[in-house]
């Protein structure tokens, strides 16, 4: 039965965690456009696109907005009624404070529910959207992904480097275009300025360059008879074929990532993932076996070998015809570099696929940790709220940020250890929490017994009577 107290303590809540929410969504939504308000200005982008890139990047940081929320709010909350000496009020009743802070608690675990049902179901289908949605911006404004100063590569058969962009990225410097092609040398183009742009039909991509070289060499890759073409132009045209970039919009599954899974479909993809182990053992008997010939006589083959004449050998070589030595050991080094040529090959496959299971084991714990944390930071910002007594935004805003800080550099370094193989997912992913869930223990004890540990007073009076102390000993060990 909810009783007046619960409605005081809701209410109170409801209006701090919704402007909260809105907040630390805001601020997490700007991160991206801060990243990339230089390459989005100027684009010719319609309002629907940008409209949609918006709608999209807000639902991604949801997950990580709801902690961050909570934190802010229960902080607040319980700041400002131990400002207003509500809590000292309801303290003097008799109510103790784990049970003024219950109907928030079953809340905060409802809002944990949520936000685990929404990080499984709707941030796949998020993540592909939005990754589907930059690429056809790129693709339909590629001077959006070329940077300057770094080696562009996206278009098939170039390379292009630019020296510097004006602000309106068509007015380019400074232009280096690789041809790459299988012939014995590169062509390559060189200008000191141009135009870029796309066509109208979005189809092409064109470089009007001016006073620049063109060099082209032409013949044989194994002869020296070559021919070598430099020509020196004022004005030059250029056309970039981007057939290769087109993309319908319908077709995300051309793009996959472990982000875009749910618990279900991550469950079976860390399954297969598992099974490696058995798939590599056969594969490398498969590949590697038909090398070492010896193997197939490992059951019968060394019953034919005496042992007494293995007695009088001393050396290897000595089973080995001085004529066929040579022979013998050219095939056995070139076996070897085939075996060591495969198990090459097989270790960079198995290592490629060791490191997919682990992003996929990192977007599996992460679903379940963001849904942990809103009850971990509602646990640190109640008792922090009631400790510290201070309403508004500013105290509450302070500790709010250093607490999220601290999870989200914990969070962070979790998820190193774990792609470094430091750590497993298990321990790096919840690190943040194990580190997070005796702070939050602490502050719930010492909120329970009143604890002065953030009256500026109580540390005044205790540093006085500690000098006090210290002049005291002074002067006696003088006298």
């Amino acid at each position: 039965m909810i009783k007046k107290l619960d409605i005081l303590v809701i209410r109170s809540f409801i209006g701090p965690f919704i402007a909260a929410f809105a907040i630390s969504l805001f601020v997490l939504t700007m991160q991206f456009f801060w990243l990339y308000i230089d390459d989005l200005v100027g684009k010719g982008l319609d309002l629907f696109t940008i409209l949609k890139l918006v709608g999209l990047v807000t639902l991604f940081w949801v997950p990580t907005a709801l902690p961050l929320a909570l934190l802010f709010s229960s902080i607040m909350t319980f700041g400002n009624l131990g400002e207003t000496f509500e809590l000292v009020a309801i303290k003097a009743a008799g109510i103790p404070l784990l049970r003024f802070m219950r109907p928030l608690l079953i809340i905060t675990i409802f809002i944990s529910g949520l936000a685990f049902l929404f990080a499984n179901n709707i941030i796949p289908v998020t993540q592909l959207k939005l990754s589907a949605l930059k690429y056809d911006i790129i693709v339909s404004k590629p001077a959006f992904d070329i940077k300057e100063g770094i080696f562009y590569d996206k278009i098939e058969g170039y390379v292009i480097k630019l020296g510097k962009k004006e602000k309106n990225d068509s007015v380019i410097h400074n232009v280096v275009i690789f041809e790459k092609k299988n012939g014995l040398q590169d062509n390559m183009l060189i200008a000191e300025s141009g135009v870029m742009r796309i066509t109208q039909d979005k189809r092409f991509l064109e470089f009007i360059l001016k006073k620049g070289w063109r060099y082209e060499e032409k013949g044989q890759r194994s002869t020296t008879n070559t021919e070598f073409t430099r020509m020196g132009f004022q004005e030059y045209k250029k056309v970039f074929d981007l057939k290769s970039f087109q993309m319908n919009k319908s077709g995300d599954s051309a793009f996959y990532d472990p982000k875009m899974l749910s618990l279900r479909q991550l469950n079976g993809a860390i399954d297969s993932l598992q099974s490696l182990d058995s798939f590599y053992l056969k594969r490398t008997e498969r590949e590697v076996s038909p090398y070492l010939r010896f193997t197939r006589f490992r059951d019968t083959g060394w019953a034919l070998i005496k042992p007494d004449s293995l007695k009088k050998i001393k050396h290897f070589d000595e089973l080995i015809a001085d004529s066929i030595k040579q022979s013998v050991t050219d095939a056995a080094i070139s076996q070897l570099q085939s075996v060591k040529g495969n198990i090459a090959v097989l270790e960079a496959d198995y290592k490629e696929r060791q490191k997919s299971l682990r992003l996929h084991e990192i977007e599996w714990h992460r679903k379940l940790t963001l849904s942990a944390a809103c009850i971990v930071l509602f646990l640190i910002g109640a008792p922090l709220g009631s400790i510290i007594r201070k309403g508004g935004l500013g105290t509450p805003l302070v500790f709010a940020i250093i607490f999220f800080v601290i999870f989200h550099l914990f969070n962070t370094f979790g998820e190193k250890f774990v792609k470094s193989e430091q750590a497993s997912p298990l321990m790096g992913m919840w690190l943040s929490t194990f580190v997070l869930i005796p702070i939050g223990a602490f502050l719930t004890y010492k909120a329970m017994r009143d604890s002065q540990l953030f009256n500026q007073e109580f540390y005044y009076r205790s540093f006085k009577q500690l000098r006090r102390f210290l002049a005291n000993f002074s002067f006696s060990k003088k006298s």
